[in-house]
């Protein structure tokens, strides 16, 4: 099991796709079936609930409340633990402070240019390849 903050765009690309193969998918439901541990605050869920509802991505009130619903109680309610990076935009500042909050977790997300270049820092892609090799080292011991 990982511990992962999800950036709001991967939440977005997964409800939009119509393929199931897809990373952000994948991501989704690892979260849904209890692979990735999403890390949260209040922050996150209301920009979630914020860019989730816009009228452009014509998401049905059901549908985005559920996920957010599943999140809450999938994960775990974080604090953040302040950085001193720069960041092009302000507001992702909360997604990697929160991820912060545990030594062990990363970001998620379709916008790498938008956080520090550290390793915490990965695609959708890129975590469902540490989730495989995981639980690859799992089964193999």
């Amino acid at each position: 099991m990982i511990h992962a903050v999800i950036d709001t765009n991967v939440l977005v690309s997964a409800l939009l796709t119509s393929k199931s193969d897809t990373a952000t998918v994948q991501v989704l439901e690892a979260i849904m079936n209890g692979q990735i541990i999403p890390l949260y605050n209040e922050e996150i869920i209301s920009e979630y609930e914020i860019v989730l509802n816009r009228p452009t991505f014509n998401f049905t009130e059901s549908t985005v409340y559920h996920y957010i619903n599943a999140i809450k109680e999938k994960g775990l309610l974080s604090s953040r633990n302040e950085s001193n990076e720069e960041y092009p935009d302000p507001n992702d500042a909360v997604f990697y402070e929160v991820a912060l909050s545990r030594e062990d977790s990363y970001v998620v997300t379709g916008n790498l240019k938008h956080f520090p270049k550290t390793p915490i820092v990965v695609t959708p892609a890129q975590i469902m390849e540490i989730l495989r090799n995981t639980q690859q080292s799992v089964f193999s011991h």
